[in-house]
């Protein structure tokens, strides 16, 4: 068993020590990242961009942003070619439906059980 622990600990100990050379590799890499942003900062100092207006003084000028292009947009249902459809007048097949259609929706389910029962009586 203790040969156990001590194979455990050591294998912690390495997972420790890949952690801290990660971490002091990242905390490089960003003070060297960070130290080169800081100088071009300082020799330019803070930039102007104007998007929504329009600068009146000379000066200003090059700081004034295009507008960006936009992509055309291209609408995919126009695209698409409408099938061609029978012109018939929409007024022509409309009928009143009958007084009772919306009894007859609601029964109907109860209807064709009766009817199957009869069916099924007749033969019998």
């Amino acid at each position: 068993m203790g040969s156990e622990d001590e194979s455990i600990e050591q294998k912690s100990a390495a997972r420790k020590e890949a952690l801290r050379a990660l971490r002091a590799a990242q905390e490089l890499s960003e003070s060297k990242e960070d130290g080169e942003d800081d100088a071009a900062v300082e020799e330019d100092g803070p930039s102007m961009k104007f998007r929504n207006y329009v600068p009146q003084a000379k000066e200003l000028q090059d700081g004034k942003v295009a507008p960006p292009e936009l992509p055309k947009f291209e609408d995919p249902i126009v695209a698409l070619t409408p099938a061609v459809e029978k012109k018939e007048d929409p007024f022509v097949n409309i009928a009143p439906k009958k007084p009772n259609w919306d009894l007859r929706r609601d029964v109907q389910k109860k209807l064709d059980k009766l009817e199957k029962r009869t069916q099924k009586a007749i033969r019998a």
